[in-house]
């Protein structure tokens, strides 16, 4: 369980390093699929449904991310 809470802290550290050059929508997308897949790791979903959680809430983020960044 200490290996899995190192490695999420390590993930979340290097993608939140690199988003300085990220559009609106880039970040949208990133936050929208960790925030999908902590949801659906926390509700204690199967695989498939951690990172279909994961790739709707990216596909939300960019949107919602896309209409920030174009006004």
């Amino acid at each position: 369980m200490i290996k899995t809470k190192a490695l999420v802290l390590l993930a979340a550290v290097g993608i939140l390093g690199g988003c300085e050059n990220m559009s609106m929508g880039q970040k949208g997308a990133v936050t929208g699929a960790a925030l999908g897949t902590g949801i659906g790791m926390v509700t204690g979903g199967s695989f498939g449904t951690v990172v279909g959680a994961g790739l709707i809430g990216g596909a939300a983020g960019y949107i919602g991310g896309s209409a920030i960044g174009d006004k």
